[in-house]
Order: C-alpha cells, then structure tokens, then sequence
C-alpha cells in the first residue's frame, strides 16, 4: 500500500504527499488535466509543443535547466492524448528548488518569439524525423483517424499534420497557456523523504500567490460504436511487410479495462504467450507480432501488430491472426494460463509500489482519474478478472466490424 496525505490550496492546487524515509531523495510531481484530446481540431499539437516551451524558461527563471542542475536535479516531462506530465527528482534537503522552479513556470512562462521559434522548430524536427521519415512512423497518423471519426482521439499527440505547428502563433500560445496550466487544473504530488507540514508550507509558499484560474469543462463528442470493418492498405519504402488492427476497447475507469489489459498480455506477453507461441515460433508465420491497449481516459484501442515474415502472404498472415483472437472468444481460457499473466501484472504493480518517480506520477493520475487510492487496488481489480470474463470480453471485442486495419506492402517503388 502506498500512503498519502491530502490538501487543496485556496486557488484549487490539489497536493498529495508520500513519505518514505528509506531514501534520501524527493519528487516533485505536477500533472495537468490537458492531453492532445483537448486541442482545436484546426491547432493540434498545442499541448506536446507546450511540454517543450516549459523548459525554455519563465518570468523570473530564464534558464530552467541550470538552477535544476546545481541542486542535483535530474528533470522530464511527457504528453499523451489525455494528460502532460512534468517531474523532477533530486535531493530532498534541495526540495524548495523544485518548488520555485515548478511554481515560476506555471505563474507566467517567458513567452517570446525567440523560444517559441526555437521550440517549434524542434518539433516540427521531430515531426518529420519519427512520423514522416521513418519506416512505419507515419502509423498512428493513418490508425488514429481510420478508428476515430468524432472522438479527437483521431489525431496523434504530435498533431495531425505539420502546419499545424509550423502556423502556431504567440497569441494562440498564450491563450492554451492561460486556459489550462493552472492550480485548479493541476495535481502536484511530492514524494520522497519528506514530511506533510513541510510540504504543505512550501505549497503555500510557492503555489499559493498564483491566481487558481478555472477548471476548464471538457465536453468531448463520444465516438459513436463502429459498425462496419475499415481498412486502408498502404504501399511504402519500409523493411517488411506489417499489420496492425485496432479494435475499439473500454475507457480506463470501466470495470472492462483490467480483463482487457489481460487479454493482451494472454495474447503477447512473453515467449509462452499465444499469438508468440503460435505464429512466430511454432508456425514460422510472423517475425515478432504484439498486442496492447492505449489505456486511454476515454474508449481506447487495443491493437494487435506484427510483421510476417517475407515468404508469408498477408492475407495468410491476417488470417492466422483472426483465428487466434476467435479461439480466445470461442473457448474458455485454462485457469492456469489466467493465473501466470496476473502474477506478472503483481510483479509489475509491486515493482511500481518501490520507486518513488513511480509511486509520484501514479498518485497524480489516479487522483486525476478519480482518487489516487484507486492505486493501491489496481492489482486486486486484475486478481478478480475470471476466465469467463476473458472470454465476455474478446467477443466484445473481436468483432470484424470493430476493427480497422491498417496494412504496410513493402514496396521498393512505393506510390
């Protein structure tokens, strides 16, 4: 069990604390409420382009990484389609460095046309060098939109395409800014070798002066049920052929997730997991093939992907595929083999339970889900999943008109 202490500021800063004296180390955690969902349809990439204007400096910080250095600060951030998350590890005797550091930004940013330049430039590198021109890069950019017609779950975190960042303009920053990166919009998590009352008096300190702002209200059209298979095959300069199907899944907080979690891994999870068993050792059919779910806030995905091998047609491929998603909807599964992926998903959640940067960022998105207690009964949720359930599931689930599949042809004159 991981244990925490809970408090509000009057500006609506949600603040956790966990106290583990074992290290000599703190986190400072802050997640904001934004992700890539919340975007304008016409101005996507907003909230990734915004995880790298954050470390370009703020009102009275011009530089965030030299004061994090001196105080022994290792720091990092990340964006998804739900949330953006930022996160530095350091000292505990240097923990107010963290909090002037954190605090200054989300006061005010150093909004300038020099930064913005710079960081739109690096984004747009990354645009090109991971999306554009790499083998497979551009597979979210075709799956997300085949599988989300209404949802904006339909454009990738990186955005949908790069006008949309080269065009981002300083006053369209500026209001993204206001709108989202502020205390009522925020959870700050700060774990470590700390104590509540030191805490609660840096948070007033640092985050306290800084105007809440409001909670924004988030009113996302639903994406309505699928009801006939989509597919799109696409003829590119890549190494291999590859498959991927995405089939419609349950939204992180429904009771469905956890038995969906554990059909992936039934499906790829290591060596003896079936769809590696049988069609990359025992029938030489593919050269690796995985499966997993996006987890996302909203109804996510479950993906199967994989990579034939060069003398397997794709349609014997696919087909392979589907027989094995059939047999788990047809079949009841071997209490055994339930049994061997829940005690890895244990393992991983006893793992996740000794990490501090671990136990920080999982207080602040159970907390943000609905209550960061919901953490310590994650493997409890997984442990009550039944062989029935499994089976309840995947027919829910492999449905042919619930899926879209995306195929790569490799193809050294590709059109």
């Amino acid at each position: 069990m991981v244990s925490f202490d809970r408090f509000t500021l009057a500006n609506g800063l949600r603040v956790l604390v966990h106290q583990d004296n074992a290290t000599p180390m703190a986190v400072v955690n802050i997640l904001y409420d934004v992700g890539a969902r919340d975007e304008n349809p016409e101005q996507t990439g907003f909230a990734h382009l915004f995880e790298h204007l954050m470390f370009g400096g703020s009102a009275n910080i011009p530089n965030f990484d030299g004061p994090s250095q001196a105080a022994g600060a290792q720091n990092n951030a990340f964006t998804s389609n739900d949330i953006t998350n930022y996160y530095i590890t350091l000292p505990a005797a240097n923990i107010e460095t963290a909090f002037w550091l954190e605090s200054d930004r989300m006061l005010e940013l150093a909004f300038n046309e020099k930064s913005l330049d710079v960081q739109r430039n690096v984004v747009c590198e990354e645009f090109k060098q991971r999306y554009l021109n790499q083998p497979y890069g551009d597979t979210w950019l075709r799956l997300r939109p085949m599988a989300y017609h209404v949802h904006p779950y339909r454009w990738a975190t990186i955005g949908k395409e790069l006008a949309h960042i080269e065009d981002a303009r300083m006053e369209d920053v500026r209001k993204f800014f206001a709108t989202y990166y502020t205390p009522a919009n925020a959870y700050l998590v700060v774990a470590g070798n700390v104590e509540t009352a030191n805490v609660k008096e840096l948070a007033e300190k640092w985050f306290g002066p800084i105007p809440g702002g409001g909670k924004p209200k988030r009113q996302l059209p639903p994406e309505p049920p699928q009801q006939e298979a989509r597919r799109e095959v696409v003829y590119a300069d890549v190494p291999q052929h590859a498959i991927y199907i995405a089939f419609h899944s349950p939204a992180r907080n429904d009771a469905g997730y956890y038995a969906v979690d554990l059909i992936t891994d039934l499906l790829s999870q290591g060596p003896s997991s079936r769809l590696y068993r049988r069609l990359v050792k025992d029938n030489e059919l593919f050269s690796e093939i995985n499966a997993y779910q996006t987890g996302s806030i909203d109804p996510g995905l479950l993906v199967v992907e994989g990579k034939p091998l060069p003398n397997v047609p794709m349609d014997a491929a696919e087909k392979a595929i589907w027989e094995q998603l059939e047999q788990l909807c047809s079949e009841l599964i071997a209490s055994y083999e339930l049994e061997k992926v829940k005690n890895k998903i244990e393992s991983t959640m006893v793992f996740a339970e000794m990490a501090i940067l671990e136990k920080a960022m999982n207080l602040a998105y159970f907390e943000l889900l609905g209550d960061a207690d919901g953490f310590n009964h994650e493997t409890a949720r997984y442990l009550a999943v039944t062989e029935a359930d499994i089976q309840q599931h995947a027919r829910q689930l492999f449905r042919k008109e619930n899926s879209s599949t995306l195929i790569y042809l490799a193809n050294e004159h590709a059109q």
